[in-house]
C-alpha cells in the first residue's frame, strides 16, 4: 500500500468494519430480533492515480431504488430491495437473501471532488469514481514573500 494512504485506509475500512456491525446489532435490537431482514451492502474503496473508487455490491437493486448523495466526508448510499415474489402457498424453507431497506456510510479522504462524481449500476455493481484533488494537507506549500516599495517612507 502507499505510505501516505495506506494507514487512512486501514482505518476507514476498520471504522466502516465497526459501523456496519453497530448498525446490525442496533437494526436487530429494534426489530425483535430478526436479524436475517437486516443487510449491508459489501463496499470496496479503492485509490488511483488520478481518483478514488467506491464499489458496493447491492444485487437486486434497482436505479430507481437506489440513491447516492455525498455529505461532507461521506458518501451516503441507500435505498430498498425489494424481496422476490413467491409461487402462493409456497413454502420457504431457507431464506438467506436479505431484503429490504439499506443504508451504508462510507467515509471519503478529504482529497476528492465529491462535486465531480460519476456513478453507474451495472451487474449488481454500484461504481462512483471521484477525481482527486491536490492534497493541500501536509505538503510544503512554499509563500512568495515580496518587497514592499515605500515610498516617502520615514
Amino acid at each position: 500500500m502507499d505510505g501516505s494512504f495506506g494507514h487512512f485506509l486501514e482505518i476507514a475500512r476498520i471504522q466502516s468494519e465497526v459501523n456496519k456491525l453497530f448498525d446490525v446489532l442496533v437494526k436487530c435490537h429494534t426489530a425483535g430480533g430478526e436479524g436475517a431482514q437486516v443487510w449491508l451492502p459489501n463496499v470496496d474503496v479503492i485509490e488511483t492515480e488520478g481518483s478514488v473508487v467506491v464499489r458496493c455490491e447491492l444485487p437486486g437493486v434497482s436505479r430507481e431504488g437506489l440513491r447516492a448523495c455525498a455529505q461532507g466526508t461521506a458518501l451516503v448510499i441507500s435505498g430498498d430491495k425489494h424481496p422476490d415474489a413467491a409461487p402462493r402457498n409456497a413454502k420457504h424453507h431457507c431464506v438467506e437473501r436479505a431484503s429490504g431497506p439499506f443504508r451504508r456510510v462510507v467515509h471519503l479522504p478529504p482529497m476528492v471532488n465529491t462535486r465531480e462524481a460519476r456513478g453507474s449500476l451495472e451487474n449488481g455493481v454500484l461504481t462512483i469514481t471521484f477525481p482527486k484533488v491536490a492534497n493541500r494537507r501536509g505538503e510544503e506549500v512554499v509563500i512568495p514573500i515580496h518587497e514592499e516599495d515605500r515610498v516617502g517612507a520615514v
